[in-house]
């Protein structure tokens, strides 16, 4: 049996650069009382030593974990998994680490992995709502265990919270005024919930956009039913088999606007002459599309890096700090749909 392997620890680093052992510490903190040059060569002997700092026996000392808690709705889902990378991004360069936990739209599973991660002693928790999470005592328990939390793009409704949403309500309507300005006027709406805030927004949005220009809201071309492809599918084929189609199509998500697309292939209709659809939310998957979709782009690296930012903030301050809503602006990206008014013969029911 091959002999336990021996865990290297600071004073054999010490001993093997001749030097003390807080001189090692101090260098792995890169801290100035300590040369570039003496940095450098702690950094590698220890590297190649195999050296693991004990996390545990720091965080004793500075009452500090060095870790944040994130918990998200989904992480199978461009938008949600391209903000947790740049979160990791984020975090790395500020020597945190993240720790990351799915609701999977279940609010049971949101509240027990928050449980989980105050147990675990994290320094600040960045979260985004399921869609099912309407019980809000969690949030009430992380308040009395003193532990700053960022709410981001799906917000529970709460006063002095800190969150950062985009421009939910704007990217809509500034989405529906460009096709209004094309010529549509019949265009319909396939919502998620209104229980949340990213529902209720962007359906105002586009309320707003129509109201605007005088277009009349029919009620049935108004659909709610989530977030995933089955309802952009499901959907369409109940405004087709009630011969009740729009023009356009504008999708809350764009996994939606995905259902849509197979809905019009199975049908064997095409995009955008016979039905023009734009949505909500990018994705690489988008340029591949036939026709590429346009959409309402949100910057993902934008909102995870100023998530990082404030709740390093409120870890590192010694004052409460008044809590912020920061709203980050959208753009509207054109590809292949919605950039031009084709008619096509389905068109005119």
């Amino acid at each position: 049996m091959a002999k336990k392997q021996h865990k290297i620890k600071l004073d054999d680093i010490a001993r093997k650069l001749n030097v003390s052992k807080v001189t090692v510490s101090k260098a792995l903190r890169g801290h100035p009382d300590i040369s570039a040059a003496t940095i450098e060569l702690v950094k590698k002997t220890s590297q190649k030593m195999g050296y693991v700092p004990n996390l545990t026996a720091r965080n004793l000392s500075s009452n500090k974990t060095n870790t944040i808690g994130v918990v998200v709705p989904k992480v199978a889902h461009f938008f949600f998994g391209s903000i947790v990378e740049s979160l990791y991004d984020e975090a790395f360069k500020n020597d945190y680490e993240l720790i990351l936990t799915v609701s999977q739209e279940n609010a049971e599973r949101e509240r027990k992995h928050i449980e989980t991660l105050l147990s675990m002693n994290v320094d600040g928790l960045i979260i985004a709502i399921s869609n099912e999470t309407k019980n809000y005592d969690i949030f009430k328990t992380v308040e009395r265990h003193d532990v700053p939390v960022i709410f981001i793009d799906r917000i529970p409704d709460l006063p002095n919270i800190n969150k950062i949403v985009v421009s939910d309500k704007e990217g809509t309507f500034d989405a529906i005024e460009h096709a209004i300005n094309l010529g549509y006027t019949k265009i319909a709406y396939f919502s998620s919930y209104t229980n949340i805030n990213i529902g209720r927004e962007r359906l105002a949005g586009y309320k707003k956009a129509m109201k605007k220009e005088k277009l009349s809201l029919n009620p049935e071309w108004i659909l709610q039913g989530g977030f995933r492809e089955e309802f952009g599918y499901e959907s369409f084929m109940k405004l087709y088999d009630k011969k009740i189609l729009p023009e356009l199509i504008f999708t809350e998500t764009y996994p939606v606007a995905l259902g849509v697309y197979e809905a019009a292939r199975k049908l064997k209709m095409n995009i955008p002459r016979d039905i023009d659809v734009i949505c909500f939310g990018n994705a690489d998957v988008q340029k591949y599309l036939n026709p590429p979709l346009s959409c309402v782009n949100q910057p993902t690296e934008i909102i995870a890096k100023k998530a990082i930012e404030m709740i390093l903030e409120e870890i590192d301050s010694k004052d409460k700090l008044l809590r912020r809503e920061v709203v980050i602006s959208t753009e509207l990206l054109l590809r292949g749909t919605c950039v031009n008014k084709n008619k096509g013969k389905r068109n005119d029911n």
